[in-house]
Order: C-alpha cells, then structure tokens, then sequence
C-alpha cells in the first residue's frame, strides 16, 4: 500500500505502557495460542484464558512515553504505528466524507494500542480476543502483536491485510453511529435463538464496510499489486470455519459468529467493488 507517515492522530491512544490490569504468574504464549485459549474455552466452556498471562517487552528495544508509562518499541514497531495511524486516519477520513454526502456528521472513533490486557468500557480486554471494538467508549482496541500472528500463525500477509482488519473495526464503529449496533443487540435480547445469526450478519457487514475504505484507496491510487489479494486472503483466515479447523474442532454452523471465510471475502469484495455503503446491507440478504 502507498502510504506516508504523518503527524501521531488525537484519534490515537497509546498505552502500551500500561500495565493493562494484568496479574503475575502463568504461562506466557504467544497471541495465536491466545486465540486458541479463546476458542477451546468458547467450546468446552471452561476458563483457558487464565492459562496465560501478560509478558513483557522484548531485549533490544527503545523506550518512548506513553499513556500509563514509558514504551518499549523497537523501529519496526514504531514504523507499524504510524502504518496503522496513517490507516485510522484514510478510514475516517473517507467515512467523513461519506457521511456529509449524506448530510450527516461522522464522529471519530479513538484506536487505542495496548499490550496483553486493557481496561474499556466494555470491560477488561484482552488480546486474546484479537482486535475489537467496543460500542460503550466507540474505541477499537488492537495489541499490534496480533499482525505478526496474522501473518505467521493465519498466513495472511502484507500491509492491506493489516489495514483491512483496522477498517474492519472502524465499520462497526460505523453501526454504533448509525444505530445498527443498538438494534442488533434488541433484537438478539429478544430473539435469543437468533443471536448468533445476527451476530453473522453483523461482521459480515462490518467487512463489507472495511471494503468501502478499500474502494477509496483503489480511486485515489494508494493501492498496490497484490494489496486486494491480501485484503481477501486476511478476511478469509478469520472465518468461522477456518478458525473452527485450526482449534482441531469440527466445523460448527450454529456455533458460527462472524461467518465463513467465503462469505468474508464476498462482503468484503462487494464494498470494494462499489464503494457504496447501501450494498452493505447484510440484513436483507439471504
């Protein structure tokens, strides 16, 4: 992707210095084994997570401030957060936009980086869960450790791989405004055999969003050869279905939350190829 770093955004929190609420003690992985933590205590309903616990920096890195504490960064860490800032800014940028051709005012949302675990207004997060947004204080929060095991672990690579999944994050920002988010959430209140499919239908819309921003950056030029391919390939190793397979689980339909990989890289395509919001409605499809 073509991109340049730019001034840090006041859109931007930064506290990976923070000690993230974390205790002492347990087993350090890796955030792939974290996601798998996640899903075998998804599926054998018990607490895998408190297996781990946060580690620290790594030997050889400078130490910057930050928000809660000084941070330790190495040079290509540094170069991520102004890749990732330089996305968070294009995105909202381009939904700025978007909304005032709407006649509407778009209201940022804040991408907070953090390491191991985090307090938010939807409670503690952990990088267990991977990059999430959290419709209560309308934050994403990221660990950037998750973009190495997003192309080690899930063998999604490149830098579009990494912008898809901020702008993916960003678009559930954009059901919180819009007030899709709410209206989900009543209707899983109420329709609880339900509450996975509109879960579904939720990230798949999200991704069809992510596909949006991506048409932006195809019209003004920011894209390289390969950049769709790896938007494609990151939204593919991140569905239900693969996920369910890397777990050594069979493949579970009712159990599915975020869709199939197929049916994350068509959302994703169809915002991509229109650049239009209205083909994102994921309610009325079959």
């Amino acid at each position: 992707m073509r991109w340049t770093p730019g001034n840090r955004s006041s859109n931007l929190e930064d506290r990976r210095g923070a000690s993230g609420g974390g205790g002492g003690g347990g087993m350090r992985v890796g955030l792939g084994g974290l996601v798998l933590l996640a899903i075998l205590s998804f599926v054998f309903k018990k607490d895998f997570l408190s297996l781990a616990a946060p580690g620290g920096g790594a030997p050889g890195m400078t130490m910057e401030s930050g928000a809660g504490g000084p941070v330790a960064s190495s040079p290509a860490e540094d170069s991520l957060v102004d890749f990732v800032t330089f996305v968070l800014n294009d995105t909202q940028d381009t939904w700025t936009k978007l909304f005032a051709a709407d006649g509407s005012q778009y209201p940022p949302s804040t991408l907070v980086l953090y390491r191991a675990a985090t307090p938010t207004a939807c409670g503690t997060g952990q990088s267990a869960s991977g990059p999430f947004y959290c419709p209560a204080d309308q934050k994403v929060y990221i660990d950037l450790d998750f973009f190495e095991e997003l192309h080690t672990r899930f063998g999604a690579a490149g830098d579009f791989a990494q912008a898809y999944v901020l702008a993916h994050e960003i678009g559930h920002h954009i059901q919180t405004v819009t007030g899709t988010s709410s209206q989900v959430r009543q209707l899983q209140q109420r329709q609880p055999a339900q509450a996975n499919q509109l879960s579904v239908r939720m990230e798949l819309q999200a991704d069809c969003y992510a596909g949006v921003w991506a048409h932006s950056t195809a019209q003004r030029n920011l894209l390289d050869e390969g950049d769709v391919d790896e938007g494609l390939a990151a939204a593919a190793a991140v569905g239900d279905d693969r996920l369910q397979r890397m777990s050594g689980t069979r493949v579970s339909p009712e159990a599915f939350t975020h869709g199939t990989s197929a049916q994350r890289m068509e959302w994703f395509r169809r915002g991509l190829q229109s650049g239009d919001p209205d083909v994102c409605d994921t309610f009325s499809a079959r």
